[in-house]
């Protein structure tokens, strides 16, 4: 499999669940984008990778930033889930038009996904278009069960900015 097309046709099958990463920058500038690269990478310590688009507002706000926090998906934030992957903080300000609250490490944790954690950020490393970001959860809540929301359900989104 040497030809790129192919690979993207194959991997353009997968469903990952989708999160929204949030970021404070030290000085008070909130950034946040919907993700769908990500995994646990580490039991014990526990750590979580993301991987952030360096076109993104979002990564800049991040490379900048101590600590990052995680939203979970249900599909239920779809709408949620537009509005971070589809409009840039370049142009306007995400947390206006939706409901969250300021939380810990000064991060801003949406109120609607039922599920979020947050930590220090532990290794920041390019990895092609994409920075990848480790963290240390250390705070969070998960609320009731909730079926994630999957990369499948939002394809068609056009981005606020080129992956």
């Amino acid at each position: 499999m040497t030809e790129p097309s192919v690979f993207h046709e194959a991997v353009s099958a997968i469903s990952y669940p989708m999160v929204i990463v949030t970021a404070a920058a030290p000085d008070g500038e909130r950034s946040g984008c919907l993700v769908g690269f990500h995994t646990q990478c580490s039991i014990e310590p526990a750590r979580y990778l993301l991987c952030i688009s360096q076109a993104n507002h979002t990564h800049r706000i991040a490379l900048a930033a101590s600590h990052l926090a995680v939203h979970l998906l249900d599909e239920a934030d779809e709408g949620l889930a537009t509005l971070f992957g589809e409009q840039t903080g370049d142009e306007i300000d995400k947390f206006a038009r939706c409901a969250w609250r300021q939380g810990p490490f000064g991060l801003p944790v949406l109120m609607q996904p039922r599920a979020w954690f947050a930590g220090p950020v532990h290794t920041r490393v390019g990895v092609g278009d994409h920075t990848a970001f480790v963290l240390e959860p250390v705070d969070g809540a998960a609320g009731r069960p909730f079926t994630q929301l999957g990369f499948q359900q939002v394809r068609d989104m056009q981005p606020g900015h080129p992956a």
